[in-house]
């Protein structure tokens, strides 16, 4: 009986496709992530979580070389390699792992602005500079990740023309940090 189900039209054109597309998502996703850690320095995780992405990924590829006569199953692997990148970004959009640092350059008067992030808990350095279009002011604080939207909910309140970036920070050794939210 199983072995007329795995030779079943249902089986070629419904479940092997679901199976090749929800493995390659799962792939995909972890690969994401394991990337997100290697950057991160975080070797050990994103060794561990190598090993699983590659056995996963064997498994999707062996049934496309298996059956390599049914382009349903190339369309199959490609949409879950699709989606698994997204799923990915959003899973770590929401574990927002690390610090960044935000860079703040506002040619306004800069007090209000680095005494609000000071309150809210924001360790801040900022200088004098010089900008294209005259005097400015830098601002610098590392905040964690999951902290970002709220400094900068700070900075567009207070100084809606102020320029910013935000990059990732691999390591940080004391400062003032704020608890995470």
């Amino acid at each position: 009986m199983e072995a007329v189900f795995f030779h079943s039209d249902i089986f070629k054109f419904i479940v092997l496709p679901l199976i090749i597309f929800s493995t390659r998502i799962c792939d995909v996703t972890l690969d994401t992530l394991r990337i997100i850690y290697v950057s991160r320095g975080l070797k050990f995780l994103a060794a561990s979580i190598g090993f699983f992405e590659v056995l996963i990924w064997l498994f999707a590829i062996t049934q496309i070389f298996r059956n390599l006569t049914n382009p349903l199953y190339y369309v199959a692997y490609a949409g879950g390699f699709a989606m698994g990148n997204f799923i990915g970004i959003l899973i770590e959009e929401r574990m927002a792992i690390g610090t960044v640092v935000i860079r703040i350059i506002t040619q306004k008067d800069a007090d209000e602005l680095t005494e609000l992030l000071k309150k809210e808990g924001y360790g801040v350095t900022h200088m004098d500079a010089q900008g294209a279009q005259g005097p400015v002011k830098i601002i610098f604080t590392i905040v964690k990740r999951k902290n970002i939207e709220h400094v900068l909910e700070i900075i567009r309140s207070n100084n809606p023309q102020a320029f910013f970036t935000v990059e990732d920070v691999r390591s940080v050794r004391e400062g003032v940090f704020q608890p995470s939210r």
